[in-house]
């Protein structure tokens, strides 16, 4: 199948509205007030709070309450369906209430189950707030990454996050464009805890795993990865740290053993620069400021995040909640457009079959 008959194939997208206190549910509302969000969309989110805070805004949307299974509207501009998860207690921009910690959960529960139930073919997820989840009662929490990986119940997963040029294309490089792919070996740690936790178990799981959904969600036949080192001048032959030489190299050598295409370790100053990223698919990165900064000066508010290794498709914007924006009405949807696009993208390439299914 063309890939101009995949595009017309229709999917349902779960987009999850987020921390209600923050920026996600009026990015959702302006979008469905301008006509912008992709055909199949629904939101997942509490039906009244998003009412409510249409009115304050001065958006003319109406919301259609449904539930998973059912039929959809018609997508016309100023419609937004809802599958309704009530909040916990009112919710005010700008002011965290840790009560909705568990609605917040719930929303990706909905989105997970729906999903995996086949009521959707991808969710994507608007910001929300670690601290107020782990506040709210749940001190485990780290992420909406880690979040996916313990509910689809799988053993790793692997946070990449791409600017919009490198979202589509089947073809490597840096361009004038800020065309960027960058994945994660460890995602939201404290820097104190990260050199730990790179591991050559762990390395190679990430390695297999970004190498595999380059190839299965993007279509990429041959990957071609650059690996940052973890310290300074990638250690420097043992002189400014050891992780290089007694765990990241040994496993790079391994895999490139089995015909991985795959560079490193290379200072992490220099290689994100357009000589080394030229003929690179992907980046993996060792930790998140790391390989995310960069990548956000690139293409902040035009990147989108994936999650790679699930058995679902989960994008999800490249900012947070945004907490000082919020109410105002202000907030630029641009990543949020880029996450939606992605996510439909990815599921009409899946049902096209030109995504293999994992595994």
């Amino acid at each position: 199948m063309h890939a101009g008959e995949a595009g017309s194939l229709a999917v349902k997208l779960a987009l999850t509205t987020g921390e209600p206190a923050g920026i996600g549910p009026e990015l959702t509302l302006m979008l469905a007030a301008q006509g912008a969000l992709p055909p199949g969309t629904v939101a997942v989110g509490d039906p009244e709070m998003l009412a409510v805070r249409a009115r304050a805004l001065g958006l003319a949307v109406r919301i259609e309450t449904i539930s998973p299974g059912e039929a959809l509207p018609s997508l016309n501009a100023g419609v937004l369906p809802v599958w309704p998860v009530p909040l916990r207690t009112e919710s005010v921009p700008g002011h965290l209430e840790t009560a909705n910690a568990a609605y917040v959960l719930e929303t990706l529960d909905v989105a997970i189950a729906a999903c995996l139930q086949g009521h959707a073919d991808a969710m994507v997820t608007a910001p929300l707030h670690k601290g107020v989840i782990v506040e709210g009662g749940f001190p485990g929490f780290t992420g909406h990454t880690e979040y996916l990986r313990d509910a689809c119940k799988v053993d790793e997963v692997v946070m990449m996050l791409a600017t919009e040029q490198a979202l589509h294309a089947q073809v490597p490089g840096w361009t004038g464009e800020s065309a960027l792919r960058v994945a994660l070996v460890t995602t939201h740690l404290p820097l104190r805890k990260v050199a730990d936790a790179i591991t050559a178990p762990r390395l190679e799981r990430i390695a297999r795993l970004l190498h595999a959904d380059l190839k299965r969600q993007f279509g990429i036949a041959a990957p071609r990865i650059a690996v940052c080192g973890l310290n300074p001048h990638a250690g420097e032959g043992g002189h400014l740290g050891h992780e290089e030489q007694a765990i990241i190299t040994p496993v790079l050598d391994a895999l490139r053993a089995e015909g991985l295409l795959i560079e490193g370790p290379l200072p992490a100053d220099t290689l994100f620069t357009p000589r080394h990223l030229r003929d690179v698919d992907a980046v993996l990165a060792m930790y998140h400021d790391q390989g995310l900064a960069v990548l956000k000066y690139a293409g902040f508010g035009r990147a989108a995040n994936l999650t790679l290794g699930l058995p679902l498709v989960r994008t999800s914007v490249d900012h947070g909640t945004a907490l000082d924006l919020a109410g105002r009405g202000s907030a630029d949807p641009g990543s949020l457009q880029v996450a939606l696009a992605l996510a439909a993208e990815l599921s009409r390439r899946k049902h096209s079959g030109q995504v293999h299914p994992a595994g």
